[in-house]
């Protein structure tokens, strides 16, 4: 049976993380702000400070916010690179060698939008970290049911069948991908073994899924 530690398994990935997997193959340790209930072992921390976790198979970071839901930028750079490190550098002290991280299509360090700029950063700050596998899942829009209310995501969630013709070719990491594919995605990539640092965007990730 593999182990894994999950980091965000209250917000949208993690739950489809959690729906999916199978209890045979997958135990789970959730690791966040406040218990699940779906799961025997869970870690309650504000990712503040160092946490002390018990060894696994692989990790798996599903945290993630936005500015508006945040409040300010600062909250936001909390959540999506400092809490994304700790777990990250926790996982590597409990001796965890393969690390899965959701990012976002279009992150880039260098890059002039906030948002984008911060999910660069925290790639390029986990690749440095040395783990002995690392996956960057870099999903276009997110379909699924929030228990959050996010106007512009509603918006788009709308329009994303419209939307999704003209984004053809190279263009449809862009286009929306429900979360299930994301999770089923993740869950595939726990049993990966190959050394290396890999990232995946919407196709691959279907792939992944197998739908």
């Amino acid at each position: 049976m593999t182990s894994a530690l999950l980091a965000g398994a209250t917000g949208l990935v993690g739950q489809a993380v959690l729906a999916a997997h199978d209890v045979e193959k997958l135990q789970v340790t959730t690791v966040g702000r406040r218990a699940t209930g779906r799961v025997p072992n869970e870690i309650i921390t504000d990712f503040r400070t160092p946490i002390d976790l018990p060894n696994a198979d692989v990790a798996i970071c599903a945290l993630g916010t936005t500015i508006a839901s945040a409040g300010s930028k600062d909250a936001f750079r909390s959540v999506d690179y400092d809490a994304v490190l700790t777990f990250a550098r926790a996982a590597q002290d409990a001796g965890v060698k393969h690390f899965i991280v959701v990012s976002s299509v279009g992150a880039n360090a260098k890059a002039a939008v906030f948002y984008a700029r911060v999910k660069g950063e925290v790639e390029r700050e986990l690749e440095s970290l040395g783990f002995s596998r690392l996956d960057i899942v870099q999903p276009g829009l997110l379909l699924g049911e929030r228990q959050e209310n996010r106007p512009v995501e509603t918006l788009l969630r709308c329009t994303d069948p419209l939307t999704r013709v003209f984004l053809k070719g190279p263009l449809d990491r862009y286009a929306g991908i429900a979360v299930d594919a994301v999770g089923a995605a993740i869950l595939a990539l726990c049993d990966a073994a190959q050394a290396g640092i890999y990232r995946y965007e919407n196709r691959s990730l279907h792939q992944l899924a197998g739908f």
